[in-house]
């Protein structure tokens, strides 16, 4: 599968008139060559692949990287650029992800590789990794599923008294003891007037009856990662939360319905944002309805007012309309959606109704 990957990019490559690609970013070398380590760099050429690492990973990187020849070097990766002959020759075009590479770095290769003509490429990657092959699809099917086993899992702890922290923390657990590589984000819990934050990281604030708690978290299973949000209240929910709760699950359910093989990304957020915009909420909806997701958790496409992506099947989105009221509290539904040529399959079998607990 890595050879295959590569030799895809390659053929972008020569589209686009470059010899050679210094790949830094670690997810898309994991995409490309399976190498989960903190360390390395990915060449490629016209003709072949080469990974550069240091010491620490030489034994890790020669089991898991297919599609590559390995070179262990001296300090960083990109200083030893030099080595691979390929890039030495004068007036190589050399293409390099400019949104994953700082200045500092850029000057680097510039310095180890005076002959070269260093071009940013960062549109080869724009669509890597969007369009998921059967074996992507079961392994973020498999994250989805982590992610469901553990979130029922501490629905049991939830009390009054217990903070937030706590509640992140357990669930992380669950994920890990379930299999999860790590979490795929950082994992969200907000209670009471903080659950009108949107990315309100966990806090000591302790829950209290009465309060909204938002959950937005993901597992990781063979780097593949899943993502999804569930609301719950504490106790018996009001009338105004089952109100904001029932029309944040319509907007959400309007726009799976919405997804499909061809749909414009930006019908299905329209979809999801109508009925928010009807019951007079729109002003409280400021983030899009969605993004994808894969060996990471914010790769293309956009589902937003803005995008000019279009749905393909083998894309997974997440599709995640929220009402959020400062000082008061806020509902966000999500799940993972996979793109089929007839409609949009959800992959999270977690409960969607109102949760009293």
């Amino acid at each position: 599968m890595s050879a295959k990957r590569i030799a895809t990019l390659r053929k972008e490559m020569k589209a686009a008139n470059l010899e050679a690609l210094v790949v830094t970013h670690l997810d898309y070398v994991r995409y490309l060559t399976g190498f989960t380590g903190t360390a390395g760099v990915l060449i490629i050429d016209t003709k072949a692949a080469h990974f550069l690492t240091d010491s620490r990973y030489t034994v890790q990187a020669g089991e898991q990287i297919t599609g590559a020849h390995v070179h262990t070097v001296s300090g960083q990766g990109l200083a030893s650029l030099a080595t691979i002959d390929s890039l030495l020759s004068p007036n190589i075009r050399v293409g390099v992800a400019g949104e994953y590479v700082t200045m500092r770095q850029q000057a680097l290769i510039r310095r180890v590789l005076p002959e070269a003509l260093v071009i940013d490429a960062t549109s080869l990657f724009a669509q890597l990794g969007w369009i998921k092959d059967a074996g992507e699809l079961r392994l973020i099917e498999k994250a989805a599923a982590v992610a469901d086993t553990a979130f029922a899992r501490i629905l049991g702890i939830v009390e009054p008294g217990i903070r937030e922290k706590e509640l992140a923390a357990e669930l992380e657990y669950q994920m890990a003891m379930l299999g999860s590589e790590k979490p795929a984000f950082e994992t969200i819990v907000a209670s009471g007037h903080r659950s009108a934050m949107p990315h309100g990281l966990p806090s000591s604030k302790k829950v209290e009856r009465g309060d909204f708690i938002t959950f937005d978290f993901g597992a990781t299973i063979g780097g593949y990662v899943s993502d999804m949000t569930r609301t719950v209240v504490v106790g018996k929910a009001t009338a105004k939360q089952r109100k904001i709760y029932d029309l944040v699950l319509k907007a959400h359910l309007a726009g799976i319905a919405t997804v499909k093989a061809g749909v414009p990304a930006q019908k299905v957020d329209a979809a999801s944002r109508a009925v928010i915009n009807k019951a007079g909420y729109g002003k409280r909806f400021g983030h899009g309805t969605g993004h994808g997701i894969g060996f990471y958790v914010h790769v293309g496409p956009r589902v937003a007012p803005k995008s000019e992506d279009v749905l393909r099947a083998g894309h997974v989105i997440t599709v995640e309309p929220g009402v959020y009221l400062p000082g008061w509290g806020g509902v966000r539904i999500e799940d993972d959606i996979i793109v089929t040529r007839t409609g949009g399959r959800s992959i999270n079998r977690s409960e969607k109704k109102l949760l009293e607990l």
